[in-house]
């Protein structure tokens, strides 16, 4: 029974998987506000830009460090106001 269910928990989790790197390949070359480019085998910039995912509607976008911190502010500003 055990056995089972951990065969069960691994193939989820290779689907998961799976579905995960199809994304990768959704991965924009800039960043979708400013339009910088983006270099997927930079390890700085792979660890420092942000990955936003919908995966109900296949849809992968990716902003420089610059425009999220921006975008982060003008939403502390906004529920600040509010």
């Amino acid at each position: 029974m055990k056995v089972r269910k951990k065969k069960h928990k691994l193939k989820q989790a290779e689907r998961d998987l799976q579905e995960k790197m199809g994304m990768f390949d959704k991965l924009p070359d800039a960043c979708d506000a400013c339009k910088k480019d983006f270099n997927k085998k930079d390890k700085t910039m792979v660890q420092s830009w942000n990955v936003v995912e919908r995966e109900a509607e296949g849809v992968v976008r990716l902003y420089c460090p610059e425009c999220w911190n921006a975008a982060s502010k003008a939403v502390e500003e906004v529920m600040k106001n509010e």
